[in-house]
């Protein structure tokens, strides 16, 4: 058989944090322990519908802090504040009464009670886990509870949620287990953030417990993460300093063929037209293209100019001969 580990307390420390935060010694440990479980069972059977996912306590010397976290702060907190009021009083006599019991002094505890809502309910194992028990005891289908309990976790952005029952399912005679599983619930990795919820169903063939894990993904630690985040910016950098010389390595490229072309065919072919195009590339290399064009220039600009600049002699060449030829 597999020796089973609550999600919670295996985490405790790593992902999750304590429920109670509070320093004792010697015989205060085991007090405080006890009057904490107190204060969450009073809060419970008090506030049975009120959707409680947790009740989390921080002590000093002489308060105490109780931060309950619920779906449905309207119901805590009452008309007005007033039953609020009655539940700090009904926790202050408490708290006060069994610190006069241990110490034997005069003392008076002071409570502060914080009522927390919860945004995303159904992401919350706890609160699904009692919405299922719920069902269970108003006499829905198991399976149907079940089923529809995974498609609202998995809509609402669980990356994997399971869901068990057992008891007398359907008020059979024997009691067994069944349950559903959606996505992924990585138990055995200590990042999962795995919420974890148990309750029970009270019915009239007796009582049905119900377990719901919730996978909501990997909490990555802040050196981690610190550590990705300058891996990606020291990639980001040596990224753009390669880029820069391969960006300037592409503008030199196309005059560089260009001239070598040239200058590689006259100087290797040897040939009777290599020898001209040789020359020619050899000594612009470079700029290829330039070369030719200022070579062809000198012997086409003399074109243009004589017509503008000879005409006189060309006429008075003309006449003379025509004068000569009838006086030949």
């Amino acid at each position: 058989m597999g020796h089973k580990v609550h999600p919670y307390g295996f985490r405790l420390g790593i992902v999750t944090d304590w429920k109670s935060r509070w320093y004792a010694e010697g015989n205060q440990y085991r007090q405080y322990v006890l009057s904490d479980d107190r204060i969450r069972e009073y809060l419970k059977n008090l506030l049975p519908h009120a959707a409680i996912s947790r009740i989390e306590i921080e002590r000093t010397r002489e308060r105490v802090r109780v931060d309950v976290h619920t779906a449905r702060p309207g119901i805590v907190i009452g008309r007005r504040g007033v039953q609020a009021d009655e539940i700090r009083g009904t926790l202050e006599q408490m708290e006060t009464k069994a610190a006069r019991a241990v110490t034997g002094k005069d003392v008076n505890i002071q409570v502060q009670l914080n009522i927390i809502e919860v945004k995303t309910p159904d992401l919350d194992a706890q609160l699904l886990a009692q919405a299922v028990a719920e069902q269970l005891s108003s006499r829905v289908s198991f399976r149907r509870a079940m089923r529809k309990a995974v498609n609202t976790a998995i809509k609402a952005g669980a990356q994997g949620v399971k869901i068990s029952c057992a008891g007398r399912l359907g008020g059979a005679e024997m009691s067994r287990r069944e349950g559903y599983h959606e996505g992924k619930v990585p138990l055995h990795t200590l990042r999962a953030d795995i919420d974890y919820g148990f309750t029970e169903a009270r019915t009239t063939f007796g009582r049905i417990g119900v377990k719901v894990w919730i996978y909501k993904g990997d909490v990555v630690p802040v050196r981690e993460a610190t550590a990705r985040r300058r891996a990606a910016e020291q990639e980001a950098v040596a990224a753009g300093q390669a880029a820069a010389p391969a960006a300037s390595a592409g503008t030199d490229r196309p005059s560089r063929p260009s001239g070598r072309g040239g200058g590689q065919g006259g100087s290797r072919s040897g040939g009777p037209g290599g020898g001209a195009g040789g020359g020619g590339g050899r000594g612009q290399r470079r700029e290829p293209r330039p070369a030719p064009a200022a070579q062809a220039a000198p012997a086409q600009a003399p074109a243009p100019a004589p017509p503008a600049a000879a005409p006189a002699a060309p006429a008075s060449q003309g006449q003379q001969t025509n004068e000569g030829s009838p006086g030949a």
